[in-house]
Order: C-alpha cells, then sequence, then structure tokens
C-alpha cells in the first residue's frame, strides 16, 4: 500500500452500465495506484463479490456500494450508498424489484425508437449489454455503433434523455426509503453529484431540499465529483459542513472516456474522507444512530 493513497468512492462496472469488468476496474486501480475504490453500479450489487476477491488479490481495497434513483421532497436524484452489506435480504429483495423493472422498460424505448424510424431490436440491445442490468446506457451504446449518433450523448440528447421522443420513465424509490433501505443493510446514505439535483431545476430550493433529506437520516454529500467546477466544490463543501454531513465522492467511473474523467485521478479524494466514512460506519453499527449531526 506504501505510495497509494487515491480514492475513488463512485465506480461502475458491466454489473451495470460501466465498460469494465469488476476485475479490470480493480486490475486499473491497481495500476492507478489507487488504495481503495467502491464499486457503485446502478441498482444491482452483482459486481461486488468479484470486484472484492480481485481487491484481496491485489492489494486494493474494495468497498460495497450500489447507486439508487429516488426521488426527494426536490425531485428526482441519485443516492449512493457505502459499506452496505450486498447479502442482506431485504435490498435483496428491492434490487430485484427494480430488475424486473428496468426489463419492462427497455422493450418501451426500443418501441418508440423504432416509430421514430431508428430500426433496432430488442435483441442488440440484450446483446449490447450482455450479463449486465439493462439501461438507457446500453441503447445509447447500441445507437452509436449503428451510426444513428456520433456519441454517447448526442444519443441523449437527441432520443433516450429526460423529455426526450424516446425517453420512458423508470420507477424510482422514495428517498426516505432509500436512505432506509441503505441503512437496513448496514451503509451510509450519501447524495451523490447534487448539481444534477441543480440542473433538473431545484436550485433554488435545494438546501430546503437537503434539510428534508436530512431529517430522512442522510448521512453524507458527494463533495468530490470529476465535473464539479473549484466553485462547486467549495459549495459542496460549504453545504457538507453547515448541515454537519460526511464527505464523499469519486469519478463516477464508467470506463474509458474523455480527459479529466480518470479513475481515482479526477477529483483527489483525501484519505481523512474514507477514515471519517468507516468511523461513522461504526458508530451506526454500534448504536444504531445513523443521518445527519
Amino acid at each position: 500500500m506504501i505510495g497509494r493513497r487515491q480514492l475513488d468512492l463512485h465506480v461502475h462496472t458491466t454489473a451495470s452500465d460501466g465498460a469494465l469488468s469488476p476485475r479490470q476496474v480493480v486490475e486499473l486501480a491497481r495500476r492507478s495506484r489507487l488504495r481503495a475504490l467502491a464499486i457503485t453500479d446502478h441498482d444491482t450489487v452483482a459486481g461486488v463479490a468479484e470486484g472484492q476477491q480481485a481487491g484481496r488479490e491485489l492489494g486494493v481495497e474494495v468497498i460495497p456500494g450500489v447507486e439508487i434513483s429516488v426521488d426527494s421532497p426536490g425531485g428526482s436524484m441519485h443516492m449512493v450508498g457505502l459499506f452496505i452489506d450486498p447479502a442482506n435480504p431485504t435490498l435483496a429483495g428491492w434490487l430485484e424489484d427494480m430488475r424486473r423493472a428496468r426489463a419492462e422498460r427497455y422493450p418501451l424505448i426500443v418501441a418508440r425508437l423504432r416509430e421514430l424510424g431508428v430500426d433496432i431490436t430488442e435483441a442488440e440491445v440484450e446483446a449490447e449489454a450482455g450479463e449486465s442490468v439493462i439501461g438507457r446506457p446500453h441503447v445509447a451504446r447500441l445507437l452509436v455503433r449503428r451510426g444513428v449518433v456520433r456519441t454517447h450523448q448526442e444519443a441523449f440528447q437527441l432520443y433516450l434523455g429526460t423529455g426526450a421522443p424516446a425517453y420512458v420513465p423508470r420507477r424510482r424509490v422514495g428517498s426516505r426509503d432509500a436512505i432506509e433501505l441503505i441503512h437496513r443493510a448496514g451503509g451510509l446514505a450519501i447524495l451523490a453529484h447534487y448539481t444534477s439535483c441543480l440542473k433538473n431545476g431545484n436550485g433554488a430550493d435545494f438546501e430546503k431540499t437537503l434539510r428534508e433529506l436530512c431529517d430522512q437520516g442522510l448521512d453524507g454529500l458527494e463533495t468530490y465529483y470529476h465535473s464539479f467546477s473549484p466553485e462547486e466544490e467549495r459549495r459542496a463543501l460549504s453545504l457538507a459542513r453547515s448541515f454537519g454531513l460526511l464527505r464523499s465522492g469519486g469519478s463516477d467511473f464508467h470506463g474509458p472516456a474523455p480527459p479529466g474523467y480518470r479513475l481515482g485521478l479526477r477529483p483527489r479524494v483525501p484519505p481523512r474522507v474514507l477514515r471519517a466514512l468507516k468511523r461513522s460506519c461504526r458508530r451506526a453499527r454500534g448504536n444504531g444512530v445513523r443521518g445527519c449531526a
């Protein structure tokens, strides 16, 4: 571990919509001299066991996590659960429900695309996803590969993003239930990339929303994120201090991507962040108290 101090607490693999397998992500973390990373796939923990096994072999700490899409008092947002028990039966049951909901969603997206003249099939989307939980990014990759669009971003802008012609709303869980679900699985509930909440039109009332999330038991806020400007990072740190929230964050790594979106290198998460998260998790498990200070 000597010389390896970097952390990345928001990472995706092929278990959801990442481009690298859990083992490949850990191997990249080793080459990038990371000491620890959290596997936080969308609505699944299927990649955690493989990642942790690779971590034990390669000397990289792999933290079990998950990323959940939620509806909050201020709109839709993402919640990251860190240090969860992947085998928790309550969590496992909910994730199975979400898997079924995703399986019902993507055929509707394909149908809308075909109505728009985009000739793709459900079988092609399934092949693109492989063993992963099928999501819109797999459809986007297929559209790029077929030459329908030039980039992943264009696929979302023209077809798949919220309000676009082929968009189909997905099932979400309420923020209170999501936080409780993460806590029941022994984890810490962290609000991810708060700037996405602002883009969803929640800017004016965001601090009110954050207070309501704290009242529901929110533990932390991503204060480090690959796309944060210096001002956005300063605001995140200020919010964390004001609301007594733990700090967290990471690259939201999905695979090879443009400069600045690299595993463990941007943002640089201080090692003290992980130490504080671990202390809080131990205290919470010891006395049953969770949420904002």
